[in-house]
């Protein structure tokens, strides 16, 4: 008996432990901008300081980070793809309609 309640002890604080990493905000925001740029006919849409999944314009069509630290661009609105990663001071095409970034 005394092994069950150490064992499901066990079982919940790992639960707890796993849960609380998978939805813990990073400590650090990257400093800088992310902007994206959609058509000529709309203004630009900046990023300040960006953390976390953010979903992309429907009409984005360029992202660059002006960041301290990279990007990864997404094919999914939900940050869950396996992305592109932008380092600073560069930039990327982005799939219309859909996409995502996180910092």
């Amino acid at each position: 008996m005394r092994s069950t309640v150490f064992s499901a002890a066990g079982t919940v604080t790992g639960a707890l432990f796993l849960a609380t990493a998978a939805f813990s905000v990073p400590a650090h925001a990257a400093e800088g901008e992310v902007t994206v740029f959609g058509t000529e006919v709309t203004p630009l849409t900046n990023y300040a300081d960006p953390v976390g999944c953010h979903k992309l314009p429907l009409d984005a069509h360029v992202l660059t980070n002006r960041t301290d630290g990279p990007v990864t661009i997404y094919g999914d609105p939900f940050c869950l793809t396996p992305g592109l990663t932008v380092q600073p001071g560069y930039g990327s095409h982005v799939a219309p309609g859909s996409g995502s970034f996180s910092a």
